[in-house]
């Protein structure tokens, strides 16, 4: 099975990074790549989830982290085997497949219990036992397919009871005494051409009556097997095989060990590794949420990379990446921000160009690859374009941005000017948000010096609402500052019809006073045509952090 990829923008994600992710996946599945899939890393924004429900474009996966997980180390179809088999139509399949252990599950695919060679041994070992009678669950039906036998009479085939084996090999009396002394009605008498023991076999009523070495009923008797009830098969092999194939007709769903618990693809692999070091064949299965088996993990499987590789898109920093991501091979990286301390243990693509956003560099990629898109993903990389850079008014905007944006909307007929301001219309929605939810929809990590800092952004029309709410919105920045240990915690709140923004912002008090930007309030600064949190603020942020540091 091909590994999975992964396209996926950064940690709380805004509307580019994830427009991004759909667009380029659909990009590399459109190549021939089918296990190319976009996830997300956060939370849609009002302004995102109002892009995709208006395109009608399914939103992407989201995903929390990528640490390491069971589904991760599935590489191929489970070797499932079906509940109703049996135990030597699952011997045959584990032989011829070199298997050493399997999965059963029901018609549905929903797991039952786990098939290995112990299992096999302890159900030999328990029904082989001369101290006591064997008896062990079986249909008829078990039976004919097992031992290829010809059918003459069957009654209540496919009923699972417990019954135990006759095998007709002494003197006439002596077997009629062993039967009188048996649960009649469950017996399963084997024997050859004994016509006269099959006729008493058929007026005491066994449950079946397997005829071995390919024989028959004696003449006469069809009839009197069918007004009894008697079930009668015809086995080809002889008295002794036929004996030993009986016992390998149960069913795998009656000896399976469903004490192996299944392991979800969702289970940290931290979680398993100790039941998987303690399952019988160091194996374990796994499944989905419906407990629908999806493949099997091997305590060997850990020694390999997983199945899925990473093509990161709108970052580059690790800091801003998804948790885990570490884990995992990166293909590529496609972004339009500062480089960060990003390393990689093989070659990539990497593209990173000073666009306004990371939408117009998919878009362009597109059309130099000459691939067709798809009116959808033509229309909500328009919005990633405008979304970034603010209605082509950001000073991060770029005539190439300018150019993709006319291009896009020339193929979807969709006007620039009016888009830009339903798309604001959604976005300004973000600001009836609670001040933590606010705070985490489109924040960045910056990890510069001791502890770092982070920057969320909020683009409205009325900021001064937010204002209002600065007590709350300061209260929400302090508990990240004291969370994660950090220099500071900011906001920038852009007001996009007057191109100013306002930066809400707590921390360290030495570093509060280095700030020389005009005080609104406590804890709020104007900063005058400032828009832009990547082009702008983050380089004066980033220089005084490192004044801090020294």
């Amino acid at each position: 099975m091909n590994k999975k990829v992964y396209v996926i923008g950064h940690r709380n994600p805004d509307t580019d990074s994830i427009v991004s992710a759909a667009a380029y996946a659909a990009l590399k599945r459109a190549q021939g790549n089918k296990n190319c899939f976009a996830l997300r890393a956060g939370k849609l924004s009002p302004q995102t989830e109002y892009i995709f429900n208006r395109f009608h474009v399914p939103v992407p996966e989201y995903m929390p982290d990528l640490i390491p997980k069971a589904g991760h180390y599935i590489t191929s179809s489970p070797p499932v085997v079906q509940s109703n088999v049996t135990i030597w139509e699952a011997l045959e399949r584990m032989q011829g497949e070199n298997l050493r252990a399997a999965p059963v599950v029901d018609e549905n695919g929903v797991y039952q219990g786990m098939l290995n060679y112990s299992i096999f041994a302890k159900y030999i070992i328990t029904t082989i036992n001369p101290n006591k009678k064997a008896s062990f669950p079986v249909s008829i039906s078990h039976l004919v397919n097992t031992l290829r036998a010809q059918t003459i009479n069957i009654f209540d085939g496919e009923s699972i009871r417990k019954s135990n084996i006759l095998v007709a090999a002494s003197y006439g009396r002596y077997f009629r005494a062993r039967l009188e002394n048996s649960a009649i009605e469950s017996a399963l008498v084997i024997m050859g051409d004994r016509w006269d023991l099959q006729e008493f076999c058929i007026e005491k009523k066994v449950r079946a009556l397997i005829l071995s070495g390919g024989n028959t009923l004696a003449p006469g008797l069809f009839e009197k097997a069918r007004e009894s009830g008697v079930s009668v098969i015809s086995s080809p092999y002889d008295t002794s095989f036929t004996s030993m194939l009986v016992m390998y007709s149960t069913p795998v769903s009656e000896i399976c060990d469903s004490s192996i618990p299944l392991v979800q693809e969702t289970d940290a692999i931290k979680k398993i590794r100790a039941p998987l070091a303690r399952a019988p064949s160091r194996c374990l299965p796994v499944g989905n949420d419906r407990n629908q088996v999806t493949g099997v993990i091997f305590e060997g499987d850990l020694i390999e990379e997983p199945n899925v590789e990473v093509i990161m898109v709108d970052h580059n920093e690790p800091s801003q990446a998804i948790e885990g991501i570490e884990n995992y091979k990166i293909l590529e990286v496609i972004d339009h921000h500062r480089l960060g301390n990003l390393s990689t243990k093989y070659p990539i693509n990497f593209i990173n160009k000073v666009v306004g956003a990371t939408c117009t560099i998919i878009a362009n990629l597109y059309r130099e690859q000459m691939v067709p898109m798809e009116k959808e993903t033509a229309s909500i990389l328009l919005c990633g374009v405008l979304a970034d850079t603010i209605g082509l008014q950001s000073a991060t905007t770029t005539a190439v941005d300018v150019e993709a944006a006319e291009y896009l909307s020339s193929i979807t007929g969709l006007d620039v000017e009016r888009l830009a301001l339903d798309m604001q219309e959604a976005a300004n929605l973000s600001c009836a948000l609670s001040a933590p939810e606010l705070i985490a929809l489109d924040m960045k990590a910056y990890n510069e010096a001791e502890g770092g800092y982070t920057v969320s952004q909020v683009e409205t029309t009325s900021p001064q609402s937010l204002v209002a709410r600065r007590e709350e919105m300061l209260a929400a920045l302090e508990r990240v500052v004291e969370e994660d240990g950090r220099i500071f915690a900011a906001m920038l709140v852009t007001d996009v019809t007057r191109l100013d923004s306002l930066l809400f912002i707590t921390g360290k008090k030495d570093f509060i006073s280095k700030l020389a930007f005009p005080r609104i309030e406590d804890g709020v600064f104007l900063l005058k045509d400032i828009v832009s949190r990547k082009k702008q603020l983050v380089p004066l942020l980033s220089e005084l952090v490192q004044e801090f540091g020294r």
